[in-house]
């Protein structure tokens, strides 16, 4: 692996932590205290994301970076409108 993949694994590795916090107290709260618009945009955005970086030449990085996010900002979207 090239030095320049290893600063994007981290990279993505920190972002896609950022939200583990989050998703583990929104699963186990079932509240999601996330602006619904936040959430809305987030997904979306990491959603076509995941599908720009999955086009040639794909990314595999940005590619997993995106779809992670995207999950996690889902289960946190499907809490808020459950649950709320």
């Amino acid at each position: 692996m090239a030095w320049i993949e290893m600063i994007g694994l981290i990279g993505m590795l920190m972002l896609v932590g950022s939200w583990v916090p989050q998703t583990i107290e929104t699963l186990r709260t079932k509240k999601c205290p996330l602006n619904m618009k936040f959430i809305l945009i987030y997904f979306t955005a990491s959603t076509l994301l995941t599908i720009y970086a999955y086009l040639p030449p794909r990314d595999w990085i940005f590619t997993a970076l995106n779809g992670l996010a995207a999950f996690q900002s889902g289960v946190n979207l499907y809490v808020k409108l459950r649950y709320s």
